[in-house]
């Protein structure tokens, strides 16, 4: 009887919360059918631009629903079998006393050899101890069929990931073309490129670059009337990422800068976070590709990392519009469902970083932009 108790001890089930992935995943398939739909209707829409950044934003929205739930699905399914695994010995000890209480006659399993107030003893003892073994039959077979389910939803999901994954890359091809077919937008100025070239050659500072924005342009008109007005602090981050440094906080090489640094994942789409001018769109200093926008007068926000951008400098945008889109390279799909990438933020590989100067002074992003969500 002692041997059974112990068995009871070490065989308490662990929850396990597969019907909650299973739910987490069927909302990521519908958002990525939902997208899918999307895509369609993009191709026959009046503003093209605006569907296809919609469709992109609920591709990136859905896969990274889908990476998150395949990856708890992983780990979970892992734990369990590992639980499983580590209990071979009690498990074949239960199953040896199930199968020995269900085969023996009744009468010969009663006996005892100390008569008949030991068997009594034994028969009250085993009264109450079947009921618990069954439970622990019951919740072992639960288990065993949580990691069938759990497969089982990885092996279909994986596969929707890779159709959205295709999907979401057709998107932003077709993006890039609407993109360069859009004329329809207003401008306030055209950019001088020659005199754009001597202030990047002789600038070596945001600073200087910044200030000197307002003396390579031509033909300006009225300023735009847009305004920030009951905005600020309230504006949404221009792509989906999480906060990898804040202003003022220094990077591995000690650097510190007045900016806010974003983890993106590969292929992200950038857009303005209000409506705004484009002040400057291009290479600049070290920062890469860089979008300079004007969201009102006096203030700029220096959005830079990009690898593909849109737009020219003199346009007007509303807000939402895209910008551009980050680099790198999509990971594997068997990269992409690893528990090893779960928390490692390997799969937000591009860093975007965001400035904003009111009167060409730095100021703290995070009092201008919604920082405390996954975008």
């Amino acid at each position: 009887m002692i041997r059974f108790a112990v068995i009871l001890a070490l065989l308490w089930p662990v929850a396990v919360a597969a019907q909650s992935i299973e739910e987490q995943a069927r909302a990521a398939v519908s958002a990525l059918e939902s997208a899918s739909t999307m895509l369609d209707q993009a191709e026959g829409a009046r503003d093209r631009v605006r569907a296809l950044t919609q469709t992109i934003q609920a591709f990136e929205t859905g896969l990274g629903a889908m990476r998150a739930g395949l990856r708890q699905a992983a780990i979970n399914e892992a734990q369990l079998t590992a639980k499983l695994a580590s209990r071979d010995t009690e498990v074949a000890e239960l199953l040896g006393v199930l199968q020995s209480m269900g085969g023996a006659p009744s009468p010969v399993i009663l006996l005892h050899p100390e008569g008949p107030m030991g068997t009594a003893r034994a028969g009250m003892l085993l009264a109450e101890l079947t009921p618990a073994l069954n439970r622990q039959a019951d919740a072992l077979r639960q288990d065993l069929e949580n990691v069938q389910t759990l497969r089982a939803l990885q092996a279909d999901a994986a596969k929707r990931l890779q159709t959205g994954l295709t999907e979401v890359q057709s998107a932003r091809t077709a993006l890039n073309q609407a993109m360069a077919e859009r004329t329809d937008l207003p401008k306030r100025f055209t950019a001088d490129p020659v005199r754009t070239g001597i202030l990047i050659a002789s600038t070596e500072t945001l600073d200087g670059f910044a200030s000197g924005l307002s003396e390579i342009v031509t033909n300006e008109t009225e300023p735009a009337r847009a305004t920030l007005d009951g905005k600020i602090g309230d504006l949404p981050l221009p792509v989906q990422g999480l906060v990898l440094r804040r202003a003022g906080e220094a990077d591995a090489a000690g650097v510190k800068r007045p900016g806010l640094i974003l983890a993106t994942r590969p292929g992200a789409i950038v857009t303005s976070p209000t409506a705004a001018t484009i002040r400057y769109t291009g290479g600049l200093l070290d920062f890469g590709n860089v979008v300079i926008l004007e969201p009102q007068a006096n203030a700029l926000f220096v959005i830079a990392g990009l690898d593909v951008v849109y737009g020219e400098a003199g346009q007007v945008i509303a807000g939402g519009t895209p910008i551009g889109l980050m680099g790198g390279a999509t990971a594997e799909i068997g990269e992409e469902l690893s528990p090893l990438r779960e928390g490692s933020g390997t799969e937000r590989s591009e860093t975007l970083y965001i400035e904003v100067r009111e009167d060409n002074t730095p100021q703290d992003p995070e009092l201008w932009f919604r920082t405390d969500e996954d975008g």
